[in-house]
């Protein structure tokens, strides 16, 4: 089944970690919240990595995101998981999953795929394609 999101971000916390190796592309780490509205409802907490280069625009992010509220009606908390690269024009390798096991409550069970998307006006989307009916 796929349900759709729309959403919004905030409370961006940047941390001072620094690895030891340097390489090419900067790394960093943050937290934020979203908020999800659509047939995903609610909000999340989401620690970001990357290497990227912000003069560029040339990285790569991975970003583990802990949601609670309801998905296709249903309500419960999950994990899941989202990465992707750009080259500073483009968005590639994307990578989007549901961690097995993670659901709560009445997301128990829920596996599946994320993907997300930005509109040409800037909005962010998540669709995720799940198991549940």
């Amino acid at each position: 089944m796929l349900s759709t999101s729309t959403f919004t971000t905030s409370d961006f916390d940047v941390t001072d970690y620094t690895p030891d190796i340097t390489t090419a592309l900067p790394t960093g780490h943050l937290r934020l919240r979203k908020a999800y509205t659509g047939d995903v409802e609610g909000r999340s907490v989401t620690q970001f990595t990357s290497a990227f280069d912000q003069e560029t625009g040339i990285g790569t992010y991975v970003a583990m995101e802990s949601f609670e509220g309801t998905v296709a009606g249903r309500r419960g908390a999950f994990n899941f998981v989202h990465a992707a690269s750009t080259s500073g024009a483009d968005r590639a390798h994307d990578y989007g999953l549901i961690v097995p096991g993670s659901g709560t409550a009445e997301l128990e069970g829920i596996e599946g795929t994320v993907r997300l998307y930005i509109d040409p006006d800037g909005s962010h989307h998540l669709d995720f394609d799940h198991n549940l009916a």
